[in-house]
């Protein structure tokens, strides 16, 4: 018996092929005239997977190997019986209305009596079925759509396609009832179907980014590629359903921020969380986080625009001297090429780069206000923090072998970051297509 399971959208797709006698839940009867007319084109030159083709049988339903295993079954019987050993396994041939038993042959007879005996073990099954004992703590009333599974599964056992109302009367539910139910679980099996296709291409785009994108940005790349929207929720689903998550960081409860080691001079926190701007230049974030890779470390600063979340300078440096922070600064100086907002301001933590007399020096003399976070408290500097987590999740900067090659790697995330990474709380743009837009607005 084949190892493949028919639902019952499938099973309807197949009965409706008039080539088809029959369904049941893993076999296929085909009719006597199409088993002759194959073995004869087969016999003329024609393949196996091209006959059942042309008479509209899907082959990756059925099965890639079930063409050629039903011929080579089909041309043993016509080598040795002809054409007779198709038409006397044919059922229900005969003159229309009931026939007469008395004129029956003795084969006809055989087959009658062994359709009846079918119809009467289904029978008892059926019965037995629905009086068999429920489990412990569970009602002891059998619901209809329970007694529809039993029905449609004796029907599909037995073949008893024309044995609908006589199982139902037994079962005491009506018959329309049962073909309701089959409708729904026909809608059912559609709609697995669906969700299994849309799964499939929303995991080419997880697997292409390596797991490392959650449903909203799914949902971007779906809208890029196909013009036409998901829904989130459906997307939230799938994901769920088939179980397939982004590959995010995990927050660490036992990691602390590190302490300044040097404290020159403090400064209040004037941006007091302010995050959400709409004028670009006017709130900047600057930060140092560290890259390890290969038993080394290399350290990262960066300046980050509040209003566009645009990295607009970063420096890499195999030191933390001070003149990792100078020439973040001298880059975000080139940037600005003059262009200062009149309240522009850069926000930091506490650490000793940012105390330092020459760096406040530096920007004042830019023309920048000076804003720190309280000691300890990250959320201070949030974005800043956020930024360096998706970084480094998304970064495969450990293998590198090389300061160089590391160098190299962050200068193309950073052209990502800024010009293809779209973002759900940008208007689903990328950094840089936000900024013009709020130029713009």
């Amino acid at each position: 018996m084949s190892k493949i399971y028919f639902n019952e959208h499938q099973r309807q797709l197949l009965e409706a092929n008039p080539n088809v006698a029959s369904v049941s839940d893993r076999a296929i009867q085909y009719t006597p005239e199409f088993k002759i007319n194959a073995v004869k084109e087969n016999l003329a030159g024609k393949g196996p997977t091209q006959i059942f083709i042309e008479n509209g049988f899907d082959l990756e339903m059925i099965g890639p190997k079930k063409a050629k295993s039903s011929l080579n079954r089909w041309r043993n019987t016509f080598n040795q019986y002809g054409e007779n050993g198709f038409l006397e396994e044919r059922r229900g041939k005969g003159s229309t209305g009931r026939p007469s038993t008395n004129n029956l042959s003795a084969d006809k007879k055989l087959e009658k009596a062994e359709a009846r005996i079918r119809y009467l073990e289904a029978e008892i099954e059926l019965l037995k079925k629905l009086e068999e004992p429920r489990k412990e703590g569970e009602e002891t009333q059998v619901e209809p759509h329970e007694i529809y599974e039993v029905i449609n599964e004796v029907i599909r056992k037995y073949q008893l396609t024309n044995s609908v109302s006589e199982l139902c009367a037994v079962a005491h539910v009506s018959r329309s009832g049962y073909y309701a139910w089959l409708q729904n679980t026909e809608k059912h099996a559609i709609r697995e179907n669906n969700d299994y296709e849309d799964y499939l291409f929303l995991r080419c785009i997880y697997d292409a980014f390596n797991g490392k994108i959650g449903y909203r940005g799914l949902y971007m790349k779906v809208c890029e590629l196909l013009g036409n929207p998901m829904n989130p929720k459906k997307i939230r689903r799938l994901m769920r359903k088939y179980n397939f998550f982004a590959k995010v960081r995990r927050a660490n409860p036992y990691k602390n921020i590190a302490k300044a080691t040097q404290e020159h001079k403090t400064l209040p926190n004037l941006l007091n969380r302010e995050f959400t701007q709409d004028e670009p230049g006017k709130v900047f974030l600057t930060d140092i986080t560290y890259l390890k890779y290969r038993g080394k470390t290399a350290y990262l600063s960066c300046v980050k625009d509040v209003a566009s979340r645009e990295i607009v300078a970063y420096e890499l440096s195999q030191t933390l001297k001070m003149s990792i922070v100078f020439h973040t600064l001298r880059k975000l100086d080139e940037k600005l090429d003059g262009n200062v907002h009149p309240e522009a301001m850069i926000h930091s933590d506490q650490g000793f780069h940012y105390t330092h007399p020459e760096f406040q020096k530096s920007v004042k003399q830019m023309n920048l206000k000076q804003s720190m976070s309280r000691r300890g408290n990250c959320i201070d500097n949030a974005p800043m923090e956020s930024f360096f987590g998706h970084m480094k999740d998304e970064m495969d900067y450990k293998q590198v072998q090389t300061f160089e090659d590391l160098k190299q790697l962050v200068n193309q995330y950073m052209i990502f970051y800024n010009e293809s990474r779209r973002q759900w709380n940008l208007k689903k743009m990328t950094p840089a297509e936000y900024r013009s837009h709020l130029i713009a607005a």
